[in-house]
């Protein structure tokens, strides 16, 4: 008797381990899918920004930079 009642008492609390990680598990996969709210995607670039870092960093000259600009129609 007194085995039976270990045994039961045992599976019990696997029991609830069980139900508690689903739990845990469901809301992870929710969150995950969700995405955080807590970090925003960043804001995108525009393309007249874009022309500007490239023009800071040196990778495209004055007259390709104000060709480009007028291209944009900035």
């Amino acid at each position: 008797m007194m085995g039976n009642g270990f045994a039961m008492g045992f599976g019990g609390g696997f029991m609830w381990l069980f139900w508690i990680l689903l739990i845990v598990a469901i809301v992870w996969a929710v969150k995950a899918a969700g995405g955080s709210r807590e970090n925003p995607p960043e804001k995108q670039q525009s393309a007249l920004d874009i022309l500007k870092e490239r023009y800071a960093r040196g990778e495209i000259d004055q007259a390709e930079f104000e060709q480009k600009r007028k291209d944009l129609g900035s």
